[in-house]
């Protein structure tokens, strides 16, 4: 059945983490990010302000250890949260893409919320960490958010310099593309696919 609000809210605890989390996929791009990794909150509150997506995140992690498990487990909350609130994802544009530049860095995002999990991640980077953020996390939250919001995700730097400049120009990259992804095709009766179905 399709969530006409499309809203979610998850919530997520384990012996690593302490997860709530709050999606409007019909927002202005309000966010309330919190996880402890200052990097991570400017990436997600920028990705929701690209993807015009109403975020709260309130996230409590074992950071005395590292930064993997806060990152990943918000990640999966993302994702359960992109799935829950597109419920039956009938209508749905279903795919699309977004390239987005930043200075010398070009970056593109494809997805595909047919209900098949699955991620590309290509990507170069030259630091171990953009601030606190480890950037050989970084693939992982995009299989995290792949395999949990049952999508598919491309995502490539093509070329660039700077870190920085690339983990940016993706999340921006992956909010525009989810945006018209999300967005509901008035002239679809059903879901978007041939088979009648969207299969996990």
């Amino acid at each position: 059945m399709m969530n006409h609000q499309r809203t979610a809210t998850i919530q997520r605890k384990t012996g690593e983490t302490a997860i709530r989390l709050e999606l409007g996929i019909d927002g202005t791009g309000k966010s309330r990010v919190s996880t402890g990794i200052g990097f991570l909150d400017h990436m997600l509150t920028l990705f929701a302000a690209h993807g015009l997506f109403d975020l709260t995140i309130e996230a409590q992690g074992d950071l005395d250890v590292d930064d993997h498990h806060t990152a990943e487990d918000t990640f999966i909350c993302l994702g359960k949260a992109f799935d829950q609130a597109l419920g039956d994802r009938r209508g749905l544009v279903r795919t699309a893409h977004s390239y987005v530049p930043m200075d010398e860095t070009l970056a593109r995002v494809v997805v595909d919320l047919g209900g098949r999990p699955y991620s590309v991640f290509e990507a170069d980077f030259v630091t171990s960490a953009v601030g606190q953020l480890g950037t050989d996390v970084i693939f992982h939250l995009f299989e995290s958010l792949a395999i949990h919001g049952r999508m598919n995700v491309h995502a490539h730097v093509l070329y660039g310099r700077n870190d920085h400049h690339k983990v940016e120009a993706l999340f921006k990259a992956l909010a525009r593309a989810l945006d018209a992804a999300t967005q509901v095709d008035p002239r679809r009766e059903g879901v978007p696919s041939t088979k009648g179905t969207l299969t996990a």
